[in-house]
């Protein structure tokens, strides 16, 4: 792109804040992020669960923020990368990052709930750090499951709540309760207000909840490579698990 460092930290700063801590023309974005080395850090502790080698692949970066794992995914030579978001700000940083890196990435403001506007499937969908910013997470995953994942998904979200995973029949009388009381029962915990300061997060699953969403709505996961972290391959639903949309537009 030929900047020089000055110009290229001017952009930083006047693109910023970063949430992404990425390193671009040798200079980073978020030197001082309060995660550490984020996203690279968690990264690198999963990275060898995602195929080295992307060749002929489309991925399709969902949240994409400021292009971390877009530009990751370009570099194992992914054919095709889609990085979508609704925060411009995320996306002209997205944009900016992609440019200095000289990685041919495409990126499109758009909402997870209209993924089906995109009329594709990819080989690789990521959805990571968006479940819990999400009012209707289980709509999401139906959505992506449906509509644009066409292999394997790498997925992410902020737990809390027991790890815990509870073995579970496959019916309950209406009389038994019990097991709603279990730690490793799957919940869903409601942030009414705000946590960690930020009113967008709205829902926090314990590992039992965020793995049988998955299986809901039509993921096998394939390994659990790092904690909050699954690989997961589109499988068949479970009987009784179709989603119903509750609305006449979401469905693509």
């Amino acid at each position: 792109m030929g900047l020089s460092t000055a110009e290229i930290q001017s952009r930083i700063e006047a693109l910023g804040p970063w949430f992404h801590n990425i390193e671009i023309g040798g200079v980073r974005t978020a030197p001082n992020h309060f995660l550490g080395d984020y996203p690279h850090q968690k990264f690198r502790k999963f990275a060898d669960a995602i195929p080295a080698d992307l060749s002929g692949k489309s991925v399709l970066d969902i949240g994409c923020n400021a292009g971390f794992y877009s530009i990751e995914m370009k570099r194992r030579g992914a054919e095709r990368v889609l990085g979508i978001d609704f925060d411009d700000k995320y996306l002209n940083q997205a944009r900016f990052a992609a440019e200095v890196a000289e990685a041919d990435i495409e990126f499109a403001k758009l909402s997870v709930y209209d993924v089906g506007a995109l009329g594709e499937k990819f080989d690789l969908v990521i959805f990571m750090g968006v479940l819990y910013h999400l009012r209707h997470p289980l709509l999401a995953l139906d959505l992506i499951r449906e509509h644009v994942a066409g292999d394997l998904m790498l997925f992410q979200s902020m737990q809390r709540g027991s790890t815990e995973i509870l073995p579970l029949e496959g019916n309950y009388p209406f009389t038994d309760t019990h097991m709603f009381d279990e730690p490793g029962y799957p919940k869903l915990h409601f942030i009414e207000h705000r946590y960690a300061d930020d009113p967008t997060n709205w829902w926090a699953p314990n590992s039992a909840a965020a793995e049988a969403m998955l299986r809901s709505s039509g993921f096998a996961i394939v390994s659990h490579p790092e904690a909050e972290v699954y690989l997961c391959r589109v499988a068949e639903r479970p009987y009784g698990a179709e989603p119903v949309y509750p609305h006449k537009g979401a469905r693509q």
